[in-house]
């Protein structure tokens, strides 16, 4: 585990401290799960920009036709 040093505004340090004190937990450990939070709905922006992107594009909307039609096929047999 690496060590980082940081300045954080004071409410947020407030914020920080009233709340690992209510939960009786590290800061540490609300500070890395609030980073795996943010940095997974980052991950999930991503993705939906990809597929806005990919929407406007005609060769692969008509790939992605093309395979559920196929998916449809075979729910069927």
């Amino acid at each position: 585990m690496t060590t980082i040093t940081t300045t954080l505004p004071d409410d947020i340090l407030d914020m920080l401290r009233r709340q690992a004190e209510k939960l009786s937990v590290p800061k540490n450990r609300i500070i890395e799960k609030a980073l795996r939070i943010y940095i997974d709905q980052l991950n999930r922006a991503e993705y939906v920009k990809s597929y806005k992107e990919a929407a406007k594009d005609a060769d692969i909307m008509s790939l992605a036709e093309e395979g559920m039609e196929d998916y449809l096929k075979q729910m069927e047999e």
